[in-house]
């Protein structure tokens, strides 16, 4: 994250560093000091720095693993109601069939959307009252939302608990915080690799949940078939276990998260008051990290990160001659699995030590470098399969999968350079919700616009069905010059010192 392992050695408040604390002082009087060891805009009177053992902490792993289970419950509240949420339209809508996909479309992004307008909110809210209650609150509120979307009868039912569990759905901004403050220099790759692991595995779930276990009457006679609840609300099982899932995590974190913002005395909060939305968009390199990070994250919804919900199954799912692979559902599944598994591949054993080696900035160019690369390697698979290459087809085509799989890298990089890009400790949850306000917005069109795209292609066959792969291919080489511009600050790159 942003603060250094170094502590901040004060005449009047001395203090150790603890696990809620990770690379920023531990006492609201030590100044906040950068990736790079410089001191920059210290919230109280400069001290003189001196070297402690801090950055050779090891990582609080149930701490963590308490914060990943936590994370989970976003994605899987998330994605659980892609697999029957077009029937549940069809069943208590009293709608024509044309006019599912609209009330579908509109059902998936206003979780997006009612997440979008309270991030900043949500953040605002962890840095004033605290990290552990708001992430308590958030839990419970997006369970109970989750599970009452399965009692829905009418489609504006339906609409008002999605929005709901939108709306509560601000603990991803509290988790990134803490998890910046529990971690060091040195872990704090490893400690993000984990979080977008975890992010991943709610992504996997979540559909998994959902399809498996709607209408249980239907599914699953013999056990729910007598069932006159589950008869009356068919989508009641899957939504009450993904609640069930949220309230547990809810419950975990009250009793067992340690809470990892200090809190500061009325003396100190009216001689630094909290810094608005324009005053901390507008220091020091933070706009230009909020712009990388706006732009990575389009490239992962148009593709690698929206795997449930926009270009890659359909594209795999589409005819050969028209532009896709033609895959059969299993053929899909399996590559799909194979992404999944070559991203967690890559999260967890390759970036910590990449990050280490190259710093943040290292990693975002090798991924931009790569990525257009990838989106390439994916057209020319269809090229394959037009020529009857089929044997080259399946030597090149998972090769590049596990291979360009690597971009992911740059959605845990990303997160690195906007903690050490922070002005202050006291800013990391606002931060976090701008930047997460801006993803929930990127999520909620993205995959919409890249469909559409793909399908304009498909159907007038532009470039024989390859318009979706130029449009990414240019995205992706558009991501390679703004890099140069990343910060110092925020390129990760930890300082070894000489006399140790």
């Amino acid at each position: 994250m942003a603060f250094s392992s170094h502590s901040i050695k004060s005449d009047h408040s001395p203090s150790e560093a603890d696990e809620t604390t990770a690379l920023l002082a531990v006492s609201e009087t030590d100044p906040f000091i950068s990736a790079n060891e410089e001191v920059i805009a210290p919230e109280t009177h400069p001290n003189e720095v001196g070297l402690d053992d801090d950055e050779d902490k090891p990582l609080p792993i149930a701490q963590i693993f308490l914060l990943c289970y936590a994370r989970i419950v976003e994605p899987i509240a998330f994605f659980s109601i892609f697999p029957f949420v077009n029937k549940m339209i069809w069943e208590t809508g009293g709608l024509d069939e044309a006019d599912v996909g609209f009330y579908s479309g509109l059902i998936e992004s206003l979780f997006s959307l009612t997440q979008m307008v309270l991030m900043i909110s949500w953040g605002y809210a962890a840095d004033r009252l605290g990290r552990k209650p708001v992430l308590v609150f958030s839990l419970a509120g997006v369970a109970v939302a989750t599970a009452l979307f399965g009692l829905s009868k009418t489609i504006w039912q339906m609409i008002l608990f999605r929005c709901l569990a939108g709306i509560f759905a601000g603990s991803i901004v509290t988790i990134r915080a803490m998890i910046s403050e529990k971690s060091t220099q040195k872990t704090q790759a490893r400690a993000f690799s984990l979080f977008a692991f975890t992010g991943n595995l709610g992504i996997f779930l979540g559909p998994l949940l959902g399809g498996a276990l709607a209408d249980p009457a239907r599914q699953y006679p013999r056990v729910f078939g007598e069932s006159h609840f589950f008869k009356e609300f068919p989508y009641a099982l899957p939504t009450f276990v993904c609640g069930a899932i949220g309230l547990s995590a809810a419950v975990t974190s009250w009793l067992f998260i340690k809470e990892t913002l200090e809190p500061k005395s009325a003396n100190e909060s009216s001689e630094n008051p909290p810094m608005s939305i324009r005053q901390l968009a507008t220091s020091p390199g933070v706009l230009v990290v909020l712009l990388l990070y706006g732009y990575i994250m389009l490239l992962a919804f148009a593709y690698t990160a929206g795997l449930t919900s926009t270009v890659i199954p359909v594209f795999y799912f589409t005819d050969i001659e028209l532009g896709g692979y033609g895959f059969t559902p299993l053929q899909i599944s399996l590559f799909m699995a194979l992404g999944g598994i070559s991203q967690a591949v890559w999260l967890l054993l390759i970036f910590p030590p990449l990050q280490h080696r190259f710093g943040t900035g290292g990693v975002l160019r090798g991924c931009a470098v790569v990525w257009p690369i990838f989106f390439f390697a994916a057209a020319a698979g269809n090229l394959f399969l037009r020529q009857d290459w089929t044997l080259a087809f399946w030597i090149v085509a998972p090769i590049s999968m596990v291979i360009g799989s690597g971009v992911a890298m740059a959605f845990t990089a990303i997160q690195l350079a906007l903690n050490d890009i922070a002005p202050s400790p006291s800013t990391l949850g606002k931060l976090n919700g701008l930047a997460l306000t801006l993803s929930s917005g990127l999520r909620a069109i993205t995959p919409v616009a890249f469909a559409s795209i793909f399908a304009a292609g498909v159907r007038m066959q532009i470039l024989n069905g390859y318009l979706v792969w130029l449009v990414m291919i240019i995205l992706a080489l558009a991501l390679i010059p703004p890099l140069r511009w990343l910060p110092e600050k925020a390129e990760g790159r930890l300082k070894r010192d000489e006399s140790l």
